[in-house]
């Protein structure tokens, strides 16, 4: 049986562009949609005081809350941590 060639022999098939939708979308789906961007500039370039990271409201500040609450835990949680370890052990 011996050794087989690792690289295949044939070069593969060459990959052209199409205009069919990918398979197992439906015929109908668009591809194309609405341009968000002048939308979204209108809402970060409103000068209302708010850092750009909270402009688009309540999810914003969700997830601007929930980062800072897990970054002074982890912080938390670090500095008890090197506190335990730094005590010596009584054998």
């Amino acid at each position: 049986q011996g050794l087989k060639p690792l690289v295949p022999t044939e070069p593969p098939d060459a990959i052209s562009g199409t205009s069919k939708p990918a398979p197992g979308l439906p015929a109908t789906e668009s591809f194309l949609s609405k341009n968000k961007v002048p939308d979204l500039q209108k809402v970060f370039q409103i000068s209302d005081g708010l850092p750009i990271h909270l402009k688009r409201g309540y999810p914003d500040r969700m997830l601007y809350r929930t980062t800072m609450a897990l970054t002074i835990g982890g912080t938390i949680y670090c500095l008890v941590a090197l506190y335990i370890a730094s005590q010596p052990r009584n054998q």
